[in-house]
């Protein structure tokens, strides 16, 4: 499906719901997605396609386009990274298998996590953080919020700051795959792999145009250009990644909860010119069609 460039279309390929990590349920999400005047949405849940059948009854009703999407999570060189996977076939069978295994290891890392936070003696942190992920495999969040519930931190930034985020004993990375399996994975699906909100991994320039270099290599076909949380010097230098490596350009909000108005639904910065948008590269997808 090709959408054409035009100032009454908001296109958003980044988001989130209960699926995973967010707040929303799939149907809120549209919801919230609609009253934003998003046109165009992405649903990528990490590692998890279960809110698409349900965010796309939403989206017909209203109106939007839904782009079947994901997050997965990978390793390159030990590093956790984010790869989005849009327009792909959420049925293939090789897909699903895959999913399955990530789906385990999810579980592995949550148990892992549990285990490391077990000196803070929080009692059932694991059963009461998937309770608070709705009887899914809960992530950092779901484990945050039952640490603020307990009284442990004041809020979930401090239980980032630490004992969750990057290098603090909750930050388990040990069960993902690496990021060429996951660059196939999509590929195989028929879809476009993405890097997700490349500026978050706090890698220096050097590095960053390593891992570029290293996912385009891998068949990897775009780039997450505009997202949250990025100034215009970030737009800049990842349109200049972009154009080195021959890739797509996407974007999206990254949203996860309301009352974050820095990455809220359809908010994103104007992508630079002179880059070819990922959306010129999608198949028609199924049942939709595009807002008169």
């Amino acid at each position: 499906m090709t959408i054409p460039q035009h100032p009454a279309l908001c296109i958003d390929l980044h988001c989130h719901s209960t699926a995973s990590d967010g707040a929303l349920t799939p149907t809120e999400l549209l919801q919230r997605a609609a009253d934003k005047n998003v046109t165009h949405l992405a649903l990528t849940d990490h590692d998890t396609v279960n809110g698409l059948a349900e965010a796309q009854a939403a989206a017909a009703e209203h109106n939007i386009v839904l782009i079947p999407g994901i997050e997965l999570s990978c390793l390159w060189r030990s590093r956790t990274i984010h790869v989005v996977g849009l327009d792909f076939d959420p049925d293939n069978r090789e897909f699903r298998a895959a999913l399955a295994q990530q789906h385990r290891n999810r579980w592995a890392r949550a148990a892992m996590i549990d285990e490391r936070l077990k000196k803070l003696a929080v009692p059932d942190l694991l059963e009461r953080a998937t309770a608070n992920a709705g009887g899914d495999v809960p992530g950092r969040p779901h484990f945050a919020r039952v640490m603020v519930e307990s009284g442990v931190v004041r809020n979930t930034a401090q239980a980032f700051k630490r004992y969750l985020g990057a290098g603090k004993p909750g930050d388990v990375k040990a069960y993902w795959p690496e990021l060429p399996e996951v660059v196939q994975w999509i590929n195989q699906a028929g879809g476009i792999a993405v890097l997700a909100h490349p500026r978050k991994y706090r890698l220096t320039a050097t590095k960053l145009r390593e891992l570029t270099a290293d996912f385009r290599r891998a068949g990897g076909r775009a780039l997450e250009v505009s997202t949250s949380g990025q100034s215009s010097g970030d737009l800049g230098f990842l349109k200049e990644l972009c154009v080195r490596e021959k890739l797509l350009a996407s974007q999206g909000s990254d949203f996860h909860f309301p009352g974050a108005p820095w990455c809220e639904l359809g908010h994103i910065m104007k992508m630079p010119d002179g880059l070819e948008p990922v959306w010129h590269h999608f198949r028609q997808v199924p049942g939709n069609h595009a807002p008169a």
